[in-house]
């Protein structure tokens, strides 16, 4: 067993230790009285900054912020490092020895989709932040897993839609191999195509497992596309961003869609290679006097106090929003995981993050896309003020249609 792992499943064995200290009764009683949250997302390889500490960091400001309302409240975590199996492992001993009932981030849309599964077959609960495919609210879908944050189809709707107006009829797509990268392939190539565009071809990436995009990205050049569409994200998205300017793609008139692109990434990159990417996200630390309010509250908490990332803004949301749920069900009742998520999709989503919204009966947590461009170094006036809003896309215009993902909680 990996470090990463023995740490995340230790993390859970503390939490039964502490409990075996009290005297039985009383250990009892708070057992009974007591919701336990897993943070469950990638703390060491390429999503770490999107996800990681930053995302329990979220969770914790949203148990902090909920208050005492008469039961306790108490999270693990660990490091699925990127891999189904070992999620599912963790997610799997959580359950069945340490009692967690919510399990949220689910960064990598492989270790979502396992996860998903499980907490169906367990009756308990995935509040996903982290894993973008639209999978998860169509043929996927169950009644014990919300999709919050954002998805491959609102991504494409959004980020592709933009770059197709704006000329680029024309596409080759470098994709990470595994669920989410075909998801965010598959879901832009049929925007492209229902514009008029063309698909003159794309290339598998290994994930994880690669760090050199070169031969892709010629690959990519000698296609004649007009646009590059990366479908990965993290140090993935990075690394081809960045040697993509080495190679002088964009100065021969090619256009670099970054289909998945968060705040960390465009840090790591800096303003001067990343100016002028358009992006979408649903949170932004600098967006309204609400986000703002809360980055404040939150940022003595994260590393490096840097602002949160929409994955990790998600993971406040969501954990807010179950708390609610929780206090008008009661513990006991809540430890149902399908009973809850449907009391969550009957309340209205209200926080800082996002602001008001709902939750849809396929599982989809509504906000509206904001699509942004990085700003160049001189338009920048402090830290992390990286971006310049472009559009809004309507919270009920900005995701899938529910009658459309083929979801079969979704009565016809």
């Amino acid at each position: 067993m990996s470090q990463t792992t023995r740490r995340g499943i230790l993390a859970g064995a503390s939490v039964a230790a502490a409990w075996g200290a009290l005297p039985y009764r009383s250990a009892r009683a708070q057992a009974a009285n007591t919701i336990k949250i897993g943070v469950l997302g990638d703390g060491s390889g390429m999503y770490r900054d999107l996800g990681g500490p930053g995302a329990t960091a979220c969770v914790r400001q949203a148990i902090q912020e909920f208050g005492s309302q008469g039961f306790n409240v108490e999270v693990v975590e660990a490091d699925h490092q990127n891999r189904p199996d070992v999620g599912s492992t963790i997610a799997r001993q959580w359950i069945d020895r340490d009692g967690v009932d919510m399990i949220t981030d689910g960064t990598t849309s492989s270790v979502a989709l396992a996860l998903n599964q499980l907490v169906r077959e367990k009756n308990k609960i995935m509040l996903n932040s982290g894993a973008a495919t639209s999978d998860l609210t169509a043929a996927a879908c169950t009644a014990n897993t919300i999709h919050w944050t954002y998805d491959t189809w609102m991504l494409a709707n959004s980020t592709g839609g933009a770059m197709v107006r704006a000329g680029g009829d024309s596409w080759y797509f470098i994709t990470a191999d595994y669920a989410f990268g075909h998801a965010l392939e598959r879901d832009t190539a049929n925007f492209v195509r229902q514009a008029g565009g063309r698909v003159l071809g794309q290339v598998r990436t290994p994930f994880p497992g690669t760090a050199d995009f070169s031969s892709f990205l010629l690959q990519a050049q000698t296609s004649r596309a007009k646009v590059v569409g990366l479908a990965n994200a993290g140090s993935d998205t990075t690394n081809c961003i960045k040697q993509a300017a080495e190679f002088g793609l964009t100065r021969r008139g090619v256009k670099l869609a970054g289909l998945l692109v968060f705040l960390s990434d465009v840090h790591s990159l800096g303003l001067q290679t990343a100016q002028g990417l358009v992006l979408t996200e649903t949170f932004y630390w600098d967006l309204n006097d609400r986000t703002r309010a809360f980055t404040t509250r939150v940022r003595p908490r994260m590393p490096n106090q840097a602002p949160p990332t929409m994955v990790q803004a998600g993971c406040y949301s969501a954990t807010l929003h179950y708390l609610k749920a929780v206090k008008e069900m009661g513990v006991a009742a809540a430890k149902d995981g399908a009973a809850t998520v449907a009391r969550m999709k009957a309340l209205p989503t209200d926080d800082d993050a996002f602001g008001p919204g709902s939750v849809r009966a396929d599982g989809r947590k509504l906000t509206p896309a904001y699509l942004f461009e990085v700003k160049a170094p001189g338009e920048s006036r402090a830290p992390y003020d990286y971006y310049k809003l472009l559009q809004t896309t309507p919270a009920d215009q900005a995701f899938r249609p529910v009658a459309a993902g083929g979801c079969a909680l979704v009565r016809s």
